[in-house]
C-alpha cells in the first residue's frame, strides 16, 4: 500500500514529462515545417520575378523601385529558418536563371556555365535578408537605412568577387531616369542602387502584419510576435520623409549636372557593324565574308570623311604575328603548324596601313595578336592603332579577361572546368598588362575591349593611368556580342556601359558585332548618329532604308544588322569625383556588410533583443 502510494507520484510525474515532451515536439514540428520554406519562397519568388521584368528584354524600370519590397518582409518576420533561406535563395534563382539565359546561346556547353553563374548570384537574396536581420534585430538598425547599405555592399562585392560581374546591379534600370542617374559621378552606380532600395524599405514599412501571416510566411508559435511588429505612423512617415528627401536631393543634383553641360563637338567617327555570329567568325571560310563586309562599310564611310573608323572585337580576322627577338628554331618549336616566315610577314601590317591610307582616317581595329618572345609566345585579344601616315602605331592588349570565355580559371587544379568551355585544352588568351591610348590629332582615345565597360573599377582606373599624361577625350569600346544571337545581352551591355560615361564624364562609342552599336554621352544619353549607313538594306533593295538606330515604331534598338554608324562625338570638360576617389561609397557598404557578419562572433551569442520599431 505504501509502495503504491509512494510510486503514483513517480507515475503522475513520468506522465506530466511525457506530455511536456509531446508539446515540444509539437512545438519544434511547427518550426521547421515546409511551411516556412513557402512561406519565404512566396515573397522572395515574388521579388525575383519583379527584378526580372525591371531589366531588359522587358525593361520595366519602374517595378525596381518596389521589387524588394516582399523580400523585405522576411526581415520581418520574428524568426528565419534555414528551410526559409533556401526559399529566399529560390526567388533569387528566379531572377538570376531568366536574366542570364542568353549566356547558354553561344555554344550548348555553357549552359553549364549558365547555371552556375545563376545560382551563385541568387545567393545574393539569402545573404540580404540575412545580414538586414542581423543590422535591424540585433544592433537595431532601422531598416531604411540597413537594406540598401547591405545591398549596395553585396553588389560591390559581387563586382569584384572571382573576377567580378558588374551586370544587373538594380541602380542600372533607371538608366532612363537622366536626372536621377547622375549621381554616378559622385557614388557611381551603387549610389543609384542605394536610393532605389531605401525607396523599397519605405514602402516594406507599409505591408499590414497579418499579410504575413496568412500568406503563412509565420509559424503558428510566431504569430503573436509577428502581429506585433506594426510599425507606428510616426516610424513609417519618418521612413517615407528621408526617401524622398535623398530622391529629391539625387534629382536636383542630377539637373544641376545637366545644366553644366557643355558639349563641344569631338572628332568624328565612323562605328562599323557587321552581323556575324561568334560561330561564323571561328570558322575560316567565313573570314573573306566578314572582312569583305566591314572593308566595304568602311569605304562608304568615306564620303562622311570621318577622323578614326573603328571595327568591332576580332573582327579583323588575319592575326597579327610579331616575332620579337625568336629565332626560326625557336618559332617552329612554338606553334610547328605556323610557318616561321609568318611570324616576320608584314603583309598584316601593310593591309591595315592600305585600309588606313585610302579612307584617310585613322583606325582602331579588333584583332587578335600572337607575339613571340624568345622561347614563348602571348594570344593577345587586342585593338590595333593604325594611322594613314605611320601605319601600326600600337596596340592595346585587353586586361580583363571573361572567364570561360576567354580563358579558363584553375584548368589545372580542377579539369572539369574545362566543361564548360566550348573550346579545346589549349584555349586562352593571356591578359594584357598595362594601358596603351591611342592619340590623333588632337584627342586622347582610350580602347575597351568586350565586357571591359561593365566593370566600374577597372574603366575608372584605367581612365586614371591614362589622365597622368593626358585627359581622355574618348572611350572606345570594340565588343563582340555574336556570341547571343540578338538576345537581351545586347540591350544590357549597353545599358550597362552608359554608367562608364556618367561615372567618368567621359563620351563612348561603341562598335558591336550584331549591334548595338551606339555614341553615348557624358550624361549617359545614346546620340542618334549623324549618318546611318544600312548595307542589309542597300543588298535587298525591297528593305527599305533605316535611318535611326532605333525602330520607330517600338522605340527599340536594331539588332543584327550590317550597318555603319557616323557622328561627331561630344566632347564633355566636366569632372568627376568618382574618377578622382573610385568606390569609396562600395567599400563603405561593403564594410558595414563584414562588419555585420563578423559583429556578432565577436560579441558571442545572445538573445536577439526586440524588433525594433523601424522593422
Amino acid at each position: 500500500m505504501s509502495t503504491a502510494l509512494a510510486d503514483a507520484p513517480v507515475r503522475r510525474s513520468r506522465s506530466h514529462v511525457s506530455r511536456d515532451r509531446s508539446i515540444d515536439d509539437i512545438i519544434s514540428s511547427a518550426r521547421r515545417r515546409p511551411a516556412t520554406v513557402r512561406g519565404a519562397a512566396i515573397p522572395a519568388l515574388l521579388s525575383g520575378g519583379l527584378m526580372w521584368a525591371s531589366f531588359a528584354p522587358l525593361d520595366f524600370g519602374f517595378l525596381g523601385w518596389i521589387a524588394l519590397v516582399p523580400l523585405l518582409q522576411l526581415v520581418r518576420l520574428p524568426r528565419m529558418t534555414r528551410r526559409a533561406y533556401l526559399g529566399a535563395w529560390l526567388g533569387g534563382c528566379a531572377f538570376t536563371f531568366p536574366a542570364l539565359q542568353w549566356m547558354r546561346l553561344g555554344d550548348p556547353s555553357m549552359y553549364l556555365a549558365w547555371f552556375a553563374l545563376a545560382a551563385y548570384l541568387a545567393l545574393t537574396f539569402p545573404a540580404f535578408v540575412g545580414i538586414c536581420r542581423i543590422a535591424c534585430r540585433r544592433f537595431q538598425f532601422p531598416l531604411i537605412a540597413a537594406a540598401p547599405a547591405v545591398w549596395v555592399g553585396l553588389e560591390f562585392l559581387r563586382a569584384h568577387l572571382f573576377t567580378g560581374f558588374g551586370w544587373y546591379l538594380l541602380g542600372h534600370t533607371q538608366y532612363r531616369w537622366t536626372a536621377l542617374v547622375q549621381i554616378s559621378d559622385l557614388v557611381g552606380a551603387y549610389g543609384v542602387s542605394f536610393v532605389v532600395v531605401m525607396a523599397s524599405a519605405a514602402i516594406a514599412g507599409f505591408v499590414p502584419p497579418n499579410w504575413l501571416v496568412r500568406l503563412g510566411m509565420v509559424v503558428p508559435d510566431d504569430r503573436p510576435a509577428a502581429l506585433a511588429t506594426t510599425t507606428g505612423r510616426r516610424e513609417l512617415g519618418w521612413g517615407v520623409g528621408v526617401a524622398v528627401v535623398l530622391l529629391a536631393a539625387s534629382v536636383t543634383y542630377g539637373y544641376v549636372r545637366i545644366g553644366q553641360s557643355d558639349f563641344k563637338a569631338g572628332p568624328r567617327i565612323a562605328l562599323i557593324q557587321g552581323n556575324f555570329t561568334t560561330s561564323l567568325k571561328h570558322d575560316p571560310q567565313a573570314w573573306s565574308d566578314i572582312y569583305s563586309k566591314h572593308r566595304a562599310l568602311t569605304g562608304m564611310s568615306v564620303p562622311h570623311q570621318p577622323d578614326v573608323i573603328v571595327w568591332p572585337e576580332t573582327m579583323y580576322r588575319m592575326p597579327l604575328f610579331q616575332a620579337g627577338a625568336s629565332t626560326d628554331e625557336q618559332l617552329d618549336r612554338l606553334l610547328p603548324n605556323v610557318p616561321a616566315e609568318r611570324w616576320r610577314d608584314p603583309a598584316v601590317s601593310e593591309d591595315l596601313r592600305r585600309l588606313s591610307s585610302e579612307a584617310n582616317a585613322a583606325l582602331i581595329i579588333g584583332i587578335d595578336a600572337l607575339i613571340a618572345e624568345g622561347d614563348a609566345y602571348s594570344h593577345y585579344n587586342s585593338a590595333a592603332f593604325v594611322k594613314p601616315e605611320d601605319g601600326l602605331s600600337g596596340r592595346y592588349d585587353k586586361i580583363h579577361r571573361v572567364p570561360f570565355g576567354e580563358y579558363i580559371p584553375l584548368r589545372e587544379t580542377l579539369p572539369f572546368l574545362r566543361s564548360l568551355t566550348p573550346f579545346g585544352d589549349d584555349f586562352g588568351i593571356a591578359a594584357g598588362d598595362a594601358v596603351h591610348v591611342f592619340r590623333h590629332q588632337d584627342w586622347t582615345f582610350l580602347p575597351l575591349i568586350c565586357f571591359e565597360d561593365t566593370v566600374p573599377h577597372l574603366v575608372r582606373s584605367m581612365e586614371r593611368t591614362a589622365a597622368a599624361e593626358r585627359p581622355v577625350d574618348v572611350l572606345v569600346n570594340l565588343t563582340n556580342d555574336g556570341w547571343f544571337h540578338g538576345s537581351s545581352e545586347l540591350e544590357q551591355h549597353l545599358i550597362t556601359a552608359t554608367f562608364r560615361c556618367i561615372e567618368n564624364r567621359t563620351p563612348m562609342v561603341r562598335a558591336v558585332n550584331t549591334g548595338i552599336s551606339a555614341f553615348i554621352d557624358g550624361n549617359g544619353q545614346v546620340r542618334e548618329p549623324n549618318t546611318v549607313i544600312d548595307l542589309d538594306a542597300m543588298l535587298n533593295r525591297e528593305q527599305k532604308l533605316r535611318t535611326s538606330i532605333r525602330d520607330p515604331e517600338t522605340g527599340k534598338f536594331h539588332k543584327q544588322w550590317n550597318a555603319a554608324f557616323i557622328a561627331d562625338v561630344p566632347l564633355d570638360s566636366r569632372t568627376s569625383l568618382y574618377t578622382k576617389l573610385g568606390d569609396w561609397f562600395g567599400v563603405l557598404c561593403s564594410s558595414l556588410c563584414v562588419l555585420l557578419i563578423v559583429g556578432p562572433i565577436v560579441l558571442g551569442r545572445r538573445q536577439a533583443p526586440a524588433v525594433h520599431p523601424a522593422v
